[in-house]
């Protein structure tokens, strides 16, 4: 992330954290990375719904951001795996405390 976008990025912490994982797609992402690397259709099979080219955009935004990485394997048909980075895995607690929460929903 550059100085400026640093700069840009809201005071509030909340605000923080849902622009980097605010949006459906994100958050499942990371769940699924979560148990692994895996490949882009093993990822796209996992999220039901997804379109390419919207699991694209959200796999390089979330690389940028620093969240995930990107690994390329010079063969033919090209390989791309994609893992959490540490960053990325240390969002771990918030989606733990996001399936207690919704459980305890559930049971209500």
């Amino acid at each position: 992330m550059t100085k400026d976008e640093k700069n840009k990025m809201p005071t509030c912490p909340v605000e923080i954290t849902l622009g980097l994982i605010g949006n459906k797609w994100r958050i499942l992402i990371i769940r699924d990375l979560l148990t692994g690397t895996k490949r882009f259709g093993e990822l796209q099979k996992s999220l039901a719904g997804v379109s390419q080219k919207v699991l694209t955009q959200q796999l390089r935004a979330m690389e940028k951001s620093g969240l995930i990485s990107r690994e390329v394997f010079a063969q033919v048909p090209p390989k791309v795996e994609y893992s959490l980075t540490e960053l990325g895995r240390s969002l771990k607690p918030i989606l733990d405390a996001m399936c207690l929460w919704a459980e305890a929903y559930s049971d209500t």
